[in-house]
């Protein structure tokens, strides 16, 4: 998920990000599968208590916040995120809630659950739609404390827009390599119909690399140059985010169909890994 708001110039360069492709993920992404690595869980949700998300976990954002996207970010609204039936769902709906057209919910960790290094997994089953532009993300707890995006650094463990339904992005944003500068790292790989089955997208994340996965098959690396922060902020703790942003920048390039709605992103379960010692 973009963070950053830049008019004119985030038009063009996120369609640079969705397409910018590693040329080793593309050679990994026919070959690899599942990683070696054995993991122990730190901490999951499953979404088992109907109501609200778990306060203990998650908290949320509010309004109108990034990327000119045109859905407002409700707080604690069981109309836009919810617990039912052991998935949570976070809904897009055009209602014309307190005069905002179209409203939504992003939900995030900050504060509650930090990660440093691991695996990240998420079990989901995406909206579809013109202007549909779900995500799964985690930017730096620095954000929150006075960095600025991207040198708080930003890993997106997945995305997808509607006008592609079927083609999944991971990406990585640094000071050096971000969307803005077209300079961003990333790959995408196509699975069928996201929209009608649950699938997990993963990111497993070390103190040289990480991985990025698809129904553990991986289609993205990133290295640690080690030439400092610009390149590898990845080495302090990030705040993980699920988001349902409608339009913007990216999301929008196609318009939004109106007639869509409303559209609802499931979460099955979220786990947290570490590697096993």
């Amino acid at each position: 998920m973009k963070y950053l708001i830049i008019p004119v110039l985030i038009l063009t360069s996120v369609a640079v990000s969705g397409n910018k492709l590693n040329s080793t993920a593309e050679k990994e992404n026919k070959t690899s599968t599942k990683s070696p690595v054995q993991w122990e869980l730190v901490w999951e949700d499953h979404f088992d208590v109907a109501g609200l998300p778990d306060s203990k976990i998650w908290s949320y954002e509010e309004g109108y916040i990034r990327n000119n996207e045109a859905q407002y970010y409700t707080k604690e609204r069981l109309e836009n995120v919810r617990v039912e039936n052991g998935n949570l769902v976070i809904e897009a709906r055009k209602d014309n809630w307190n005069g905002h057209k179209i409203t939504s919910a992003s939900i995030n960790t900050y504060g509650k659950k930090s990660i440093l290094y691991g695996r990240i997994e998420v079990k989901a089953k995406l909206p579809t739609g013109i202007g549909t532009w779900p995500a799964i993300w985690m930017l730096g707890d620095v954000f929150k404390q006075g960095t600025g995006w991207p040198a708080c650094g930003e890993i997106d463990i997945m995305e997808n827009v509607g006008y592609e339904p079927d083609v999944i992005h991971a990406n990585i944003h640094t000071k050096a390599y971000n969307h803005v500068k077209g300079t961003n790292k990333g790959n995408k790989i196509t699975i069928e119909k996201p929209y009608e089955k649950f699938n997990v997208y993963a990111v497993e994340w070390f103190e040289g690399h990480m991985d990025f996965y698809l129904n553990d098959k991986l289609y993205f690396s990133f290295k640690n140059e080690g030439t400092g922060s610009g390149t590898w902020p990845f080495d302090k703790p990030h705040y993980l985010l699920i988001n349902f942003a409608v339009g913007g920048a990216w999301g929008g390039q196609k318009g939004i169909d109106e007639t869509i709605f409303p559209q609802k992103y499931y979460i099955d379960y979220v786990k947290v890994y570490r590697k096993k010692k």
